[in-house]
């Protein structure tokens, strides 16, 4: 059960929980629909309109994970766990939740089969998702397996509490040794399914080093400030040297093993024991073995 106290007037309750809390549209409409959602003891629709201190309880521990979510055994490789929570290392291929069509072969159906303990606020076809990283990305994912300790962290990952470093290996030579990349991310205009650089999108900035230099490409690390969609597939396409084999933002023909991007590094302070907690994820063997196979400059 969660309580929050309004602090607003004349407001869609829809609306106002989207604004407050880190539940998805999708389950605040599906608490309500259920009933879950009162205000002054009552059940509101979704068109209730808030007022200044009024107390709103929901009961979230009510919804369950959506039943038409397959359960399948799946080889995870499980970085850490314990009672609250799991780091997952994701493998390039792997969607992370159902949706466009693919409801049996995600992260998400591999995680129901392993165990029912997982938070449910982030919507009732992500159990556990606090975050996500792209299908043909690999690496370090957090999984909340209580709803308290998912919105600790989906509060420190909007407060940039949480570090994550990508490796990405980039097409061309970029001689500098770092570069900011300080520029807007939106829907692209011409082509829906992608990401760009727009005018008009959010606020998007990602911090870029050079690691290693090879005779057609440059080993990067990055540290995203802000958290859209495809960015570092984006803003390195934008300069200029996209991740190599990139199926959406590079120029060249890609493999099936998609983008060389790897979450690589995260550091947090665990929401319930306070400690603060670092994991390492050594590269895709895919992605070593192309670096070992080309020739450092």
């Amino acid at each position: 059960m969660r309580v929050l106290v309004s602090d607003t007037e004349n407001v869609r309750i829809d609306k106002y929980l989207a604004s407050k809390t880190e539940y998805s549209r999708e389950f605040i409409q599906k608490l309500i629909d259920s009933k879950l959602v009162l205000v002054g003891g009552k059940p509101v629709k979704a068109s209730y309109k808030v007022s200044q201190d009024e107390e709103i309880v929901i009961h979230d521990e009510e919804m369950k994970i959506e039943e038409d979510i397959e359960p399948v055994k799946m080889d995870l490789d499980i970085v850490y766990e314990d009672e609250y929570l799991m780091v997952i290392n994701k493998p390039s291929g792997l969607v992370v939740h159902p949706g466009n069509g693919n409801y049996n072969n995600t992260l998400v159906n591999g995680l129901m089969y392993y165990t029912k303990n997982l938070s449910n606020v982030g919507g009732c076809d992500r159990p556990g998702i606090v975050h996500r990283i792209d299908k043909d990305t690999s690496g370090l994912l957090l999984v909340a397996k209580t709803n308290q300790v998912h919105e600790i962290l989906a509060d420190d990952f909007k407060n940039k509490r949480i570090k994550r470093e990508y490796l990405a290996l980039l097409d061309g030579v970029f001689m500098r040794g770092s570069a900011t990349i300080d520029a807007p991310i939106g829907r692209d205009k011409n082509m829906r399914e992608r990401m760009a650089v727009v005018e008009d999108g959010k606020n998007a900035v990602t911090h870029m080093k050079v690691l290693k230099r090879y005779d057609k490409y440059t080993l990067v690390s990055c540290i995203l400030e802000t958290g859209r969609t495809h960015q570092i597939r984006v803003h390195m396409a934008y300069i200029g040297y996209p991740v190599h084999n990139d199926p959406v933002y590079s120029k060249g023909a890609a493999t099936s093993f998609g983008q060389f991007l790897h979450s690589y590094k995260m550091n947090f302070i665990h929401p319930i024991t306070k400690k603060e907690m670092e994991f390492v994820c050594p590269l895709p063997k895919t992605f070593q073995d192309f670096l070992d196979s080309i020739k450092e400059i």
